[in-house]
């Protein structure tokens, strides 16, 4: 998948926004409960998620 720069910036930042909002609601839940793990797990591969899209 490949976008211009600018999209490729604002969705960056979303996902990235994302990922750490989904983290904080996880650490919010409880860290060491499993909703609160899995919340963690979806915000670090939503903050991830646009490493494999080319600019």
């Amino acid at each position: 998948m490949a976008l211009d720069a600018r999209r490729y910036r604002w969705l960056d930042r979303a996902s990235k926004l994302v990922g750490v909002a989904l983290i904080a609601a996880g650490l919010e839940v409880g860290g060491g409960t499993a909703t609160g793990l899995v919340l963690a797990a979806l915000g670090v591969t939503c903050g991830l998620a646009t490493v494999v899209i080319d600019r």
